[in-house]
């Protein structure tokens, strides 16, 4: 395959370098050197002898290069290459022996002179970098080379001592053009020599420019319903293709595949279409769609004839099933056949249909932009009207959802007509005297970037208003209305402006006043009307989503001047849905304090894998991670041979990427085989040969049943030497009559999980065999205490260039005692990128794309160079950068919308130190991960000279230590565990934290100014757009144990009356509030329908991201609900449990349930970083808490869930015992059973008693050696909790329990 598709690429370079000359080596000789003075021209000079054709490179005619007059406000130098010509590279150079020069100019091209468009480059950023002095000639290559007669500098910057000046050179060549004029009724039709042709590869290449949205490019069918159609539709290139795909044949099923965007511009594109078989490649531009066709077919049957240009109708001439295409091809090849040349040459294989002609003639369609939303406008002087009243028709096209199209004052005074966009509508409103006015709309969308037609009319009493060809709507008038004064278009003068609406960004073309076209080059050249912030002869639009720059299926939407991701749905956040909301593994769920329950884990982060469901198993000291699969139910087999043999494949919950990533991430992995046989071997017992087998997860067959070597052909009966026959290796191999069993734990991970189970042996008389596959099993993260000492100041840890070009995270924890240095670097010729320690309490984060350097710096009220790990996180896209250090604010820095998009990277990247070997890094670095990808640091820095794997310390190891989110501090001589941030308690966060309320309790929480108000500015004022890229988000967990119903359980409450409200209803059914917008009802919620006031306890976890409300109760699987808005919490009030006093705009029934209150006992309450309870416990004398009623603190959470456990195991034992009475030959042996656990259990509690005063006893001379202040560490100034801000590492992930 491989070998084929690079013949097809061959073939293809083949035919392109016969279609064009752009091919040649060296196109790239000097274009302007040779051209006469009259090729020049230049929007002004500041004399003759600073004339614009004095602007050849390295001359010195005249006063040595152009100039314009210092009053020109849109200086252009103007070159002429008398014809097209293929463009490479420009060149440009200051006036010769001057201060005067340009620092960086765009470049605009243009086939006839008139229309325009900016040459961008292949990032999309516009501006060329210039001249630094007046001689040196600085060259800027082409990304794409361009196909133009017309070259336009407009300079941008200048030497700020001095003035412009400018001399340009155009490399480039000529190429030869076939050219072919369609007018919208025509085509050329391609016949075949024989009735159809059928191809496996074809290579269709051609160039097109249009002023038309829709129109057929191209089209083929035949009789056994193969077809190919190559439509311009929406200014996008749609291609249709089937290969023999039944389902396909009927339009109402057709699937296009698209490309390419505004392709109405009336500008050159090039197409280039590649098939091989069902492997096709579609381009457009720069831009290209891979994809593959449905269906069984590799090859295109096309009966009789190809169609260019448009699909005639057979039988009736000039009659077509499609609206034709209207403009200019060239250079038209179908599988090296010159289309164009043939018609041209009027050869017999070509047909022509209608008015084909063989040169571009399509009229030049004058636009102007409004470049600004506050200051742009075209005033417009009326033309007389010989019906009376006026009309008024143009089009336009832009992106933005709001703004003024047109205002004009009317007679009789004082009334006014306004036409706006709003809501990507377009509104007529007649502004009478006072307040009154009336108002019409029309269109849908005209946001959309197409050309719109507006035609305004007043005729007969009536104000009509006519978009594009729907039907129009009107405004009833009193009297005839007369326009006074100038129209105003885009927006208005300063002096004459009275709306509120943004002005108008965009694109105008084709006005008319009172059926006058208005002459917009008159209105440059000052001749008519008035305008400001407009650029004439060109519609400088382009498309901020192409290509998406939103990444994991983000959808993007666009404004006139940038662009903005919706990442709902996707299991991503970010300006660009690049990070994931989701943790990495079960073993981060746990480090964050959650237990046992089904979770999403996303396993290589904000790499393109995505998130999958696993089960996240935390009840013993070994985190597990459980994957389950589509056979859970023992299978029986028989009737199977080795010719024939039973076959099950196992489908996982997890894609096979998402697999190995989980496999290769964990510690260890094993996966449990169950072999049940009667008279069904596993092994030929002659040859030895297999009888049954399974297929790893490449799909390699494997014999062995158990352990870890996959080398040994064995079963785990005869690795642990307890077979039942041991002249075999498996039990089964004995093929015994009687069951017999060979189960096995296969644990070599590179082999897990199983994907096949493949049974040979059951076909004889008697044999048969029951098998099961358990889940797949894994443990640890091998990334989470992956770390590195670092000892030398010169030393590092070199790994392969960064790839991260669009975006890029980076996470690691650091310790150290260093007042500075580099965590990590990487160069490029000019790019970079840094994370360092800048001083003892300042983090930086530096790089360069291209715009200069940017420094995000986070300071800390106290030194990080403390010997403690602290927690770095720093991203950069193309929209942002941000900044974030343990739970410090979140540093946030927009990009520049038109700025270099791209980090171009040449170096290794160092880790711990830098190329020069200055500054490097003294301390530890662990779990560093960058867009996703562990680095095994410790590998690594086994075979590197000052640096060594691991970290030693306490806190450094992969036990937990602290739990339920408990920060480990080291201390000389141990650790302690500071729980500050967790709503658990106990000297290793582990305990919780309970109270008992009654109906009149309550705690009340009131946040404070750091908190609240400053997180929500900060946040709003570096979001670009709160729409798609919310950063609101909560996160709310607790226990709770009731018997009442209904009941208040907690409240979230705001200054600007929003709020959060947790109840249980009068049937004892969990609701959940969220009052968002308080001009709106509120989203309620009720995940749980049963009774949750049944005196047991039950934990709730809720989360919240944007719109994205995820739920789960106790151990239930997590229940995903969408809020009405993603609107933030503004100015975060208080939080209340239990009895709500205070008189709130609550609901009717959160009103019922605050005023009964609670009952019954809350435990571990947590929201965000916020833990109330404990904060009630241990700051009771803070103005930040308030306490109403008996507050009582009880170990009753620890209680219910001891309770709830033993009741499970009363039950169990019930069932048992109901069993064994159902038989009455068993009643003995039960009384000797009971005497006998009664025995047992005696003996077990003795030795429960003595190893607990063994124990304590031991921990009463460990606790003796530990200081005062490290014993009471749990509650250290809890009160520097309530100011901290939320984390946004942990607002960045999603997780539930």
């Amino acid at each position: 395959m491989v070998f084929l598709l690079h013949m097809v690429t061959l073939y293809t370079l083949s035919v392109l370098r016969g279609a064009s000359a752009a091919t040649h080596y060296n196109c790239n000789g000097p274009l302007v050197s040779t051209l006469l003075h009259s090729s020049f021209q230049s929007s002004s000079q500041s004399s003759v002898s600073y004339a614009a054709y004095n602007a050849k490179l390295n001359r010195r005619d005249g006063a040595g290069g152009w100039s314009p007059m210092v009053t020109d406000q849109e200086p252009w130098l103007q070159v002429d290459l008398k014809e097209q010509m293929e463009v490479t590279a420009v060149a440009t150079q200051g006036r010769y022996d001057s201060w005067d020069w340009v620092s960086s100019y765009l470049l605009l091209y243009s086939d006839t002179g008139r229309v325009w468009k900016q040459y961008r480059h292949e990032d999309g950023v516009g501006r060329f970098v210039g001249n630094t002095n007046s001689e040196a000639v600085v060259q800027n290559k082409l990304s794409h080379p361009v196909r133009t007669r017309f070259l336009r500098f407009v300079p941008r910057d200048w030497n700020p001592s001095g003035w412009m000046g400018l001399r340009v050179e155009v490399y480039g060549c000529s190429y030869k053009s076939y050219v072919a004029d369609f007018d919208g009724r025509s085509a050329l039709l391609y016949r075949f020599n024989q009735k159809s042709m059928s191809t496996v590869k074809d290579v269709i290449s051609l160039r097109f420019k249009s002023h038309q949205a829709e129109g057929v490019l191209l089209h083929g069918e035949g009789q056994r319903g193969d077809y190919i159609t190559l439509e311009l539709h929406r200014g996008r290139l749609d291609l249709y293709l089937n290969l023999d795909d039944n389902r396909l044949r009927f339009s109402s099923g057709r699937v296009a595949v698209t490309v390419g965007s505004l392709l109405d511009d009336q500008h050159w594109h090039s197409v280039q279409m590649e098939r091989f078989n069902r492997q096709v490649n579609l381009t457009v531009d720069s831009h290209t769609q891979h994809f593959q066709t449905k269906g069984e077919g590799h090859s295109l049957e096309v009966d009789y004839e190809l169609s260019f240009g448009g699909i005639p109708l057979p039988g009736k001439p000039g009659t077509f099933l499609r609206k034709n295409f209207h403009g200019c091809m060239e250079n038209l090849y179908y599988n090296g056949i010159n289309i164009i040349d043939l018609a041209k040459r009027r050869k017999p294989q070509i047909h022509s249909v209608g008015n084909v002609t063989f040169s571009c003639s399509q009229p030049q369609l004058v636009a102007c932009t409004f470049v600004s939303s506050g200051s742009s406008f075209l005033s417009l002087p009326s033309a007389a009207s010989a019906t009376g009243g006026f009309s008024v028709r143009f089009q336009f096209r832009t992106w933005n959802p709001d703004g003024l199209l047109l205002s004009v004052q009317l007679n009789p005074e004082p009334q006014r007509l306004e036409l706006q966009i709003s809501n990507s509508r377009l509104y007529l409103t007649l502004h009478n005297s006072g307040r009154q006015k009336s108002e019409v709309s029309a269109g849908h969308r005209v946001n959309d970037g197409l050309w719109h037609s507006v035609s305004l009319d007043t005729r007969n009493l009536q104000i009509t208003l006519t978009v594009d060809n729907e039907p129009s709507s009107a405004i009833e008038l009193w009297e005839q209305l007369e326009s006074k004064g100038s129209f105003y278009f885009g927006g208005c003068s300063a002096m004459n402006c009275q709306q509120q609406t943004p002005a108008f960004q965009g694109c105008m073309r084709l006005l008319f006043i009172n059926r006058q076209p208005m002459n917009l080059n008159h209105v440059q050249q000052g001749l008519l009307g008035n305008y400001n912030e407009l650029q004439f002869d060109t519609c400088n639009i382009r498309d901020r989503c192409l290509p998406n720059l939103c990444e994991h299926g983000g959808r993007c939407s666009q404004t006139w001047s940038t662009f903005t991701c919706d990442c709902s749905g996707t299991g991503y956040s970010g300006a660009t849905c690049h990070n994931s909301i989701y943790e990495s593994s079960c073993e981060a769920y746990k480090l964050i304090g959650s237990s046992s329950g089904f979770f999403s884990i996303d396993p290589d982060g904000s790499g393109p894998l995505g998130p999958t469901q696993v089960y996240c198993n935390m009840t013993e000291e070994k985190v597990w991670t459980v994957l389950a699969h589509n056979s859970t139910a023992p299978v029986t087999v028989q009737g199977s041979s080795p010719h024939k043999p039973h076959v099950m494949k196992l489908n996982y919950s997890a894609s096979a990427e998402q697999l190995h990533a989980i496999v290769s991430g964990s510690e260890q992995c094993q996966q449990e085989v169950v072999y049940n046989c009667k008279k069904s071997r596993l092994f030929n017992t002659k040859d030895g040969s297999p009888l049954s087998w399974w297929l790893d997860r490449e799909g390699e067959r494997r014999s062995y049943w158990g352990g870890f070597l996959p080398g040994v052909q064995q079963c785990s009966c005869s690795l642990e030497e307890n077979c039942i026959d041991m002249n075999y290796f498996c039990n089964c191999d004995a093929d015994a009559d009687s069951w017999a069993n060979d189960t096995g734990v296969l644990s070599y991970k590179d082999h897990l999980p199983v994907s096949q189970i493949v049974i040979g042996d059951t076909n004889r008389t008697g044999s048969q065999a029951v098998y099961h596959v358990g889940p797949l099993r894994c443990y640890g993260d091998k990334s989470i205490w992956n770390a590195a000492s670092f000892y030398q100041e010169s030393s590092y840890l070199y790994f392969p260039t960064l790839q991260a070009e669009l975006a890029s995270d980076i996470s690691f924890y650091f310790k150290t005692s260093a007042p500075s240095g580099v965590f990590l670097e990487n160069l490029g010729l000019k790019d970079f990128i840094r994370v360092e320690l800048s001083s003892p309490s300042v983090v930086t984060f530096s790089f360069d794309v291209g715009n200069g350097p940017v420094v995000l710096s986070v300071k800390s009220h106290l030194p990080l160079n403390d010997r403690q790990w602290h927690y770095v996180r720093a991203e950069r896209n193309v929209k942002e950068a941000s900044l974030q250090v343990d739970q410090l604010p979140l540093r946030f820095l927009e990009a520049p919308a038109d700025g270099h998009p791209r980090l171009r990277l040449s170096s290794q990247l160092f880790v711990g130190g830098t190329a020069s070997q200055q500054r490097g890094f003294l301390g530890c670095i662990r779990t560093l991960t960058i867009n996703g990808v562990s680095f095994d640091l410790e590998e690594r820095a086994r075979m590197t000279p000052g640096v060594s794997s691991g970290c030693p310390g306490y806190c450094s190891g992969s036990s937990s230590l602290c739990h339920n989110r408990g920060r480990c501090i080291e201390k000389s001589n141990g650790y302690v565990c500071d729980c500050s941030q967790s709503a658990y308690g106990g000297t290793t966060c582990n305990q919780e934290v309970s109270v008992s309320f009654d109906m009149e309790s309550s705690v009340t929480y009131t946040f404070q100014e750091p908190f609240s108000v400053m997180q929500n500015r900060s946040s709003q004022a570096s979001s670009v757009s709160t729409e798609s890229s919310s950063r609101a988000r909560e996160d709310i967990a607790f226990s709770f144990v009731t018997s009442q119903r209904p009941a208040m359980l907690l409240t979230v409450s705001t200054f600007s009356q929003q709020y959060i409200a947790v109840i249980l209803a009068k049937n004892g059914s969990l609701q959940i509030w969220y009052h968002l917008q308080t001009d709106r009802s509120p989203d309620v919620f009720s995940p749980a329908l049963n009774n949750l006031a049944d005196g047991r306890l039950h934990r709730i976890r809720i989360h919240r991201v944007g719109k994205n409300l995820y739920v789960q109760i106790d151990q239930d699987i997590h229940t995903k609900y969408t809020l009405s808005s993603d609107a933030e919490l503004i100015l975060i009030r208080s939080l209340t449990l239990g009895k709500v006093t205070r008189r709130e705009n609550f609901n009717e029934k959160v009103v019922q349930a605050a005023s009964k209150g609670f009952i019954g006992c809350l435990s571990s309450v947590q929201f965000n970083h916020v833990a109330p309870l404990k904060a009630a416990l241990t700051n009771r004398g803070s103005s930040l808490v308030t306490i109403r009623g008996p507050l009582v603190q009880s170990n009753c959470g620890a209680l219910a869930e001891s309770t709830s456990h033993t009741l499970q195991d009363q039950t169990v034992t019930a069932n048992k015992d109901k069993e064994q009475h159902s038989g009455s030959t068993q009643n003995d042996l039960a009384v000797i059973a009971g005497v006998v656990t009664a025995v047992v259990f005696i003996a077990v509690c003795a030795l429960a008693v003595i190893s607990r005063l063994l124990y304590q006893q031991r921990r009463a001379q460990r606790s003796s050696s530990i200081k005062e202040d490290n014993r009471h560490s749990m509650y250290t100034d809890y009160r520097t909790e309530m100011h901290l801000h939320n984390s946004v590492r942990d607002n960045m992930k999603e997780y539930y329990i």
